[in-house]
């Protein structure tokens, strides 16, 4: 028998059960069944893989963190590998594999005890095991924990992951657990009786005193300090040791560690959007300011209403921009700047309460740079507002859409997204702004499933739109709508005058994003701004083409780095023009077999292109259909092109043509053929396939009679 190296308690071994997961064991076994479930271990970085981690846990054995195990996104880890981590076993799976979850506590510090496992015997770490961690301290073997929370010095203790102190000599070489353990006897009994009620209640308190309240910008300045805060809980979320309370007041954002067990839920009745008073010891972990939690209270009455009128007051005045961006000047632009601002606001104002931002968009280069030139603007304000450093990849999320319609499928996949971020991880539903789609019926279905759960909807777009949908979003930005004249504006650049104005600081970044979003005939004064930020025809061409071809492959990820580079790097001109080089051989390779293919009709007087793109093209490969149809109208000397496969077609004209009602012509021609337009911004009809010849001819028809 022996003695729990963190109560006493007797035991087999050298630690009890109750205290098993506030031990770091460092394993020397070479059999992964050795390993003991929920417990913590020191590992080694082996690699990483697009679905996880590997670990080293002994030279023998490995194990995988897999990504959906993580509390931040893969790509933000700044683990290399050969750097030693903290882990916990999750589970050893009956071929040997082992499945690892993430622990917050990455410092023997964070540990209350330290243990070496050689294969399934304990022992305490002589002095030849300990090598230091990333704090310079030694391996700590045991922490007490006095009633006082603040320790029997007086002086702070770690706060969320339990804390550690040197308990050896003044020569700072350890003591005997043992002994550290029978000299706390009479003062600090097992906990093995004592319930989670019964810990919580001896732990924590209601912060009272004489603190006065600091602002949270201020902490840099106060690491050390003792603080009371005041404010909004923006996330609650349990790690595998701490419960971390996301704080928000009127100056920022900090991360507040409570801690109980293991693994337990600090302060059960604290939850997201709770307005609360807080006192703690301000630190810094892995390199960003936290607050380890002493005592914690919800504000009511009186109390939470004078915190929200202030947090409310703060808000307004930092959402709301001063100005419309003056980007090119475009009329159309004008027509909307009032709902610029608006959009423009309710960005700024989900970032500031920690909101995520999610952007749908077309997988088209219209879509892409449009999309591209809000994430230039809003991730500098995530990332001044967060202090984590992979926030950015938490409160902003740019999500292509394969058709330029928000329907039920991207909808369900949000919605289920979204729901699960809020209940895993303590997230707020985010703010889904739609940049070239949802601004027609088509998108109404999606819209208002997001309703249901409340979660704001903002639609920028310049192409087609119908006033119903006002109904269905809380912001709805289209010139056209307003009466202006959009025939020479795309969503590319009513978007860029958008993200000038939510983050005047990129305006420069993104003045040649509209020029580049026009395939041909860029307004002048939008040519005029790229050339001045020193990006000529050619360039512009370039990029143009390099968004387009990387918009189709894996078109539903953002690839925001490889956009990035193309549009912003330093390595831009180079990388654009290796992309556009394969764009151009692709798209000419396709349109040559094209064009030798094209049937040339004539209909009550107009000219039409038709292609059986079924036969004569690749339609799962470069270029896509609708850049295909595109090209074959915008080269042609035609006034329209018809593009059909099995079940749908395109239409492409020179003039003015309404697919719906083109589409209504068509399904009372052919009744039996399920004609419908499902894709108005895309010239889209879809049909019955064994009604394909009848309804293309109906469709020509239609169009024929509207440019009649």
């Amino acid at each position: 028998m022996g003695k729990c190296i963190i109560c006493g308690a007797s035991v087999d071994g050298r630690i009890c059960s109750s205290h098993e997961e506030d031990v770091v064991f460092e394993f020397r076994g070479d059999d992964p069944d050795q390993l003991v479930s929920n417990r913590f271990y020191t590992g080694i970085v082996d690699g990483y893989a697009d679905f996880g981690v590997f670990i080293d846990v002994s030279s023998n054995v490995t194990g995988l963190l897999h990504r959906s195990e993580l509390d931040r996104r893969i790509e933000s880890l700044d683990w290399e590998p050969g750097d030693r981590v903290f882990v916990q076993v999750k589970n050893v799976r009956d071929n040997g594999d082992v499945d690892l979850a993430w622990s917050i506590r990455q410092s023997d510090r964070e540990f209350r005890g330290a243990l070496v496992q050689d294969g399934t015997d304990e022992r305490e770490p002589d002095s030849d095991d300990s090598d230091g961690d990333d704090d310079g301290g030694a391996v700590v073997t045991h922490t007490p924990t006095p009633d006082d929370p603040r320790g029997t010095d007086g002086s702070s203790d770690s706060g969320g992951s339990g804390g550690s102190s040197d308990t050896g000599g003044s020569d700072g070489s350890g003591g005997s657990a043992a002994a550290v353990a029978e000299t706390q006897e009479a003062e600090t009994e097992s906990d093995d009786g004592d319930d989670i009620e019964a810990i919580r209640e001896r732990n924590q308190a209601t912060p009272e005193g004489d603190l006065e309240r600091v602002a949270v910008g201020t902490l840099l300045d106060r690491v050390g300090e003792e603080v009371r805060i005041e404010g909004e809980v923006t996330a609650a979320r349990q790690t595998g040791g701490p419960t971390v309370f996301e704080l928000r007041d009127e100056t920022g954002i900090v991360d507040c560690a409570a801690f109980v067990q293991a693994g337990v839920r600090a302060y059960p009745g604290i939850d997201t959007g709770d307005v609360v008073r807080l006192d703690g010891e301000v630190e810094v972990r892995r390199n960003e300011i936290q607050v380890e939690t002493e005592a914690l209270v919800a504000l009511e009455g009186e109390e939470a209403e004078t915190v929200r009128r202030r947090l409310a007051d703060a808000l307004t005045d930092e959402a709301r921009p001063d100005e419309l961006a003056t980007l090119g000047g475009h009329d159309a632009v004008a027509a909307v700047d009032d709902e610029l601002l608006d959009a423009a606001e309710a960005i700024r104002r989900a970032v500031i309460e920690s909101r995520p931002v999610v952007v749908r968009h077309a997988a088209t280069a219209d879509g892409y740079v449009a999309g591209a030139a809000i994430e230039r603007a809003v991730l500098p304000l995530v990332r001044e507002e967060h202090s984590e450093s992979d926030a950015e990849y938490h409160y902003f999320t740019r999500r292509p859409l394969d058709d330029p319609v928000y329907d039920m499928d991207a909808a369900t996949k949000d919605a289920t997204r979204m729901l699960q971020d809020r209940d895993r991880h303590g997230e707020k539903l985010p703010l889904v702004l739609l940049v070239g789609t949802g601004s027609t019926v088509d998108s109404e279905d999606g819209l208002e499933l997001l309703s249901v759960y409340d979660a704001e909807r903002v639609v920028v777009d310049a192409a087609t739109a119908d006033p119903e949908i006002a109904d269905s979003v809380a912001t709805l930005v289209n010139p056209g709508l307003a009466g202006a004249d959009t025939d020479d504006l795309t969503t590319g650049a009513l978007a860029t005058v958008l993200s000038a104005t939510v983050n005047g600081e990129v305006a420069d970044e993104v003045a040649h994003l509209p020029a580049v979003s026009y395939w041909e005939g860029a307004p002048d004064a939008y040519a005029e701004l790229a050339t001045d930020a020193g990006y000529d025809a050619d360039r512009l061409a370039e990029l143009r083409e390099a968004v387009a071809l990387e918009a189709y492959y894996q078109s539903y990820q953002d690839k925001r780095e490889l956009v990035a580079d193309i549009l912003f790097g330093e390595e831009g001109a180079a990388l654009a023009g290796h992309v556009a080089e394969q764009f151009r051989e692709k798209l000419e390779t396709e349109l040559d077999t094209a064009a030798a293919n094209v049937e040339e009709r004539e209909v009550d007087g107009r000219t039409f292109a038709t292609l059986d793109a079924d036969a004569y093209s690749h339609r799962f490969d470069f270029p896509s259909t609708t850049l295909l149809a595109d090209e074959l109208q915008r080269r042609g000397d035609r006034d329209a092109t018809v593009v059909y496969g099995t079940d749908e077609l395109y239409v492409r004209a020179d003039g003015d043509v309404d697919v719906r009602s083109a589409a209504g012509d068509a399904a009372m021609a052919v009744p039996d053929a399920g004609v419908t337009a499902v894709g108005v911004r895309q010239g889209r009809v879809e049909y019955l396939a064994g009604r394909r010849d009848e309804v293309t001819d109906a469709v020509v028809d239609a169009v024929a009679g509207q440019l009649g």
